[in-house]
C-alpha cells in the first residue's frame, strides 16, 4: 500500500515518528550545556587522579568503551552487574579477564550525581572518560557528540558474537567491524590503541608459541628472539596457572599513546595474533599499507584515531532513546 492511500492521521503520525526518532539520535556537542556545564570537567579530574595513580588506567578504560560500543551500540551496558533478573556482559568469556576499570566510572558517576544528579547517562560518562584517557598518556583529543541513554538490558551473548578475540582471523575481524558500521581504516587505526595496556598469557600463548619465529624476520634478529624468550619466560607452554600473567602490548612505550605499536607490526612483533594479523596476513593488503602508512606518519594515524573514535562513540542503541534513562548507580538499572 502506498503513502498516498494512508489516512492523512496516520501519515501525519509516521511523519512525526520519523522527526522524533531523528530528533532521538541526534548527539550533539553542547547536550549538557545547560544541565550540567561542568560535565567534562568533572570527569577529566577523575581520569587525571586515575591515570596519575596507575597510568594502566587508561587502558583499561579505553577497552570498556571499546567493549561497550561493541555490544548493543554505546549504551553503558558493559558497566551493569548481574542480578536476579539480568545477565550482565563482565563475565562474557570475551570480557571476564580482560576488562577492569569499573570502580573508575564508579568515582566519576558518584561526583557527578552530586554536582548535577540524574542528568549525566553512564555511556556518556564513559565515551568522555575514554577520550581524556586517550589524552593523558600523550594520545589525540577529539570532540565528543554527547546525548546518550543508559540501556536497560545488557548483550550476554552479544559480547561473545561481536567482540573480537585475539586469535581471531583478518577476514572475520574485518567483518565484526563492518557490522558495526566501522572501515578497514577505522579498524586498523583502532588496533593502535593497543600501543598501551597489557595482554594476558591467555591471549597471546598461541602467537608465542605458534608463528612468531617463522615471522619475525626469519627468526635471525637477535632482539625479536630476545622479546621471544621473555614473551615465553611470561608464558608457559602449558598450565592454567600462568593464564593471568600479563605483559605490555607495546614492549617499547608501554605507557604512552604513540604508534609504536604499528613499528612492532612491521618488526613483526606483535604481541597476539590478531595483532600481526594486520601486517603479515596474506589476505591483508590494505590493512598492511595502512600499518606502513601510521609507522611511518604519526600525525596521520592520530587524526585518523580520533576520527574513529567518533565514529565508535557514535554506534547507537536505538531501543535505549525508548527504553533507556540515566542510571543513578552505572553497576544497576533504576528502581
Amino acid at each position: 500500500m502506498g503513502i498516498s492511500n494512508l489516512s492523512p492521521c496516520l501519515v501525519y503520525g509516521l511523519m512525526g515518528l520519523c522527526a522524533f526518532l531523528s530528533v532521538s539520535h541526534s548527539l550533539t556537542l553542547d547536550y549538557y550545556a545547560k544541565t550540567c556545564p561542568t560535565v567534562l570537567q568533572v570527569v577529566r579530574k577523575e581520569m587525571e587522579c586515575a591515570v596519575l595513580s596507575d597510568p594502566r588506567n587508561a587502558a583499561f578504560v579505553v577497552r570498556l568503551h571499546f567493549h561497550d560500543c561493541f555490544v548493543q551500540g554505546c549504551d553503558g551496558s558493559v558497566l551493569l552487574d548481574d542480578t536476579i533478573t539480568l545477565q550482565g556482559e563482565k563475565k562474557a568469556s570475551t570480557n571476564i579477564h580482560s576488562l577492569k576499570g569499573f570502580r573508575i566510572i564508579d568515582r566519576i558517576k558518584n561526583s557527578l550525581e552530586s554536582e548535577c544528579p540524574g542528568i549525566v547517562s553512564c555511556a556518556d560518562i564513559l565515551t568522555i572518560a575514554a577520550r581524556d584517557a586517550v589524552i593523558l598518556v600523550g594520545g589525540p583529543y577529539w570532540e565528543i557528540p554527547l546525548g546518550r541513554m543508559d540501556s536497560t538490558t545488557a548483550g550476554y551473548e552479544l559480547a561473545d558474537a561481536n567482540l573480537p578475540s585475539a586469535n581471531e582471523g583478518l577476514l572475520s575481524i574485518i567483518s565484526k567491524f563492518l557490522y558495526q558500521g566501522l572501515s578497514v581504516t577505522d579498524m586498523v587505526a583502532l588496533s593502535g590503541a593497543h600501543t598501551i595496556g597489557m595482554a594476558r598469557c591467555e591471549n597471546f600463548r598461541e602467537r608465542i608459541y605458534g608463528d612468531f619465529e617463522a615471522t619475525s624476520n626469519d627468526g635471525n634478529n637477535p632482539i625479536s628472539k630476545s622479546y621471544l624468550d621473555k614473551l615465553r619466560s611470561i608464558c608457559p607452554p602449558v598450565g592454567k596457572a600462568a593464564e593471568n600473567n600479563i605483559t605490555a602490548m607495546d614492549n617499547v612505550t608501554p605507557e604512552v599513546f604513540d604508534n609504536s605499536y604499528f613499528h612492532m607490526l612491521m618488526r613483526e612483533e606483535g604481541l597476539m595474533n590478531s595483532d600481526q594479523e594486520l601486517y603479515s596476513s596474506l589476505l591483508g593488503m590494505e590493512t598492511r599499507a595502512l600499518v606502513k602508512k601510521y609507522a611511518a606518519e604519526p600525525l596521520a594515524f592520530f587524526q585518523q584515531f580520533s576520527d574513529s573514535m567518533v565514529k565508535l562513540g557514535n554506534i547507537t542503541n536505538y531501543d535505549s532513546y525508548f527504553t533507556g534513562e540515566v542510571r543513578t548507580n552505572c553497576r544497576f538499572i533504576n528502581t
